[in-house]
């Protein structure tokens, strides 16, 4: 693997870290707001 590989790999693995986290987050907000809705699953 050459180092520009390597670096565009490492960028994107960082990318799908922070997506990730931005979709935990998102789905963290949507439970607690169906809690204080008072609706079920």
């Amino acid at each position: 693997m050459k180092v520009e590989e390597a670096k565009r790999l490492r960028s994107l693995e960082h990318e799908n870290t922070r997506l990730k986290r931005l979709l935990a987050d998102s789905m963290l907000d949507i439970e607690a707001l169906k809690i204080a809705l008072g609706r079920k699953r």
